[in-house]
């Protein structure tokens, strides 16, 4: 059985530790706990392993957040992965910073990255992690902060709310996705 965890960012140095790219730190985490490298590959970096007997593939893909679609996609064909084994991770504004939340399914809530999976797929019925990142900026300054970096109240936690998600996204491989989101969910 195959898996495939996509932690959606934006490459490039400048959007490195920006909140936007919570998704890659995620997909890192989770490569170092497989104990497995990423390695450039069509459509983003790509790192291969196995969780309790099942193939997983993580991917960060380089095509920007706005057309992560296309990977998603390229990466389902190509391992023939059912959507159903398919994990979407993200930051979500209308989540507190660090809360978790996973869902089967749902509305891409604004955020670009979902919105161009859900047109690419022709459906919203895949599973998502979300990572609360807050919302806590003023009018008109969305952009800013969703690209901005860390507080450094957030840097304290960022580190031990990462591993959590990580688990909870190998949780998805091994236990599926209602006994994860009753474990995880809120935590």
């Amino acid at each position: 059985m195959k898996y495939l965890i996509v932690g959606l960012g934006n490459k490039g140095p400048e959007y490195e530790n920006t909140r936007h790219n919570i998704g890659f730190k995620v997909a890192e985490k989770i490569a170092e706990t497989l104990e497995v490298s990423f390695n450039t590959t069509n459509f983003g970096w790509m790192a291969e392993g196995k969780y309790k007997g099942r193939k997983v593939l993580v991917l960060k893909p380089d095509t920007y957040m706005n057309l992560s679609g296309n990977a998603v996609r390229y990466w389902m064909q190509k391992e023939n992965i059912p959507l159903e084994n398919v994990l979407i991770i993200t930051d979500d504004l209308a989540l507190p910073f660090g809360t978790l939340r996973m869902k089967m399914k749902g509305s891409d809530a604004g955020h670009n990255g979902l919105k161009n999976i859900n047109e690419v797929l022709q459906t919203q019925n895949y599973a998502r992690l979300r990572f609360g990142i807050s919302a806590d900026f003023s009018e008109g300054r969305q952009v800013d902060y969703v690209l901005g970096t860390w507080s450094e109240e957030e840097k304290e936690k960022l580190s031990e709310r990462i591993e959590k998600f990580a688990k909870a996204s190998l949780s998805f491989v091994f236990a599926g996705i209602n006994n994860t989101m009753s474990a995880f969910n809120g935590k």
